[in-house]
């Protein structure tokens, strides 16, 4: 059975970071593209940064500059370094690996993330 498990959210003050964590299992995904999305109260899922096997990177204009994506293929995991936090970062953090679209893909269960101000 394939799984994604994310971990590391939690609450935080603005201008802090935090570090998440994607572990996967049941499968390798180490030829996937694999990325971070999140979704606030209210609002529909977005798209936060995204990692191809080659170690690729891209990122949101609204999270370039603070976030840092990463992987490692020998854990079979991902990561997202969040510096720098806002109070409008807060949201569940999804993982997410596809070797197609996104919404065809494997999606872990969220975590969520809160920056006070």
């Amino acid at each position: 059975q394939v799984q994604l498990v994310e971990s590391g959210g939690g609450l935080v003050q603005a201008g802090g970071s935090l570090r998440l964590s994607c572990a996967a299992s049941g499968r390798a995904f180490s030829s996937y593209p694999m990325g971070w999305f999140r979704q606030a109260p209210g609002k529909e899922r977005e798209f936060v940064a995204e990692i191809l096997a080659t170690g690729s990177a891209y990122y949101a204009d609204s999270v370039k500059g603070r976030f840092t994506i990463s992987r490692d293929n020998a854990k079979n995991a991902m990561y997202l370094q969040m510096n720098s936090l806002k109070p409008e970062d807060t949201a569940v953090y999804y993982c997410a690996a596809t070797s197609s679209t996104w919404s065809s893909g494997y999606w872990g269960q969220g975590t969520q993330v809160t920056v006070s101000s």
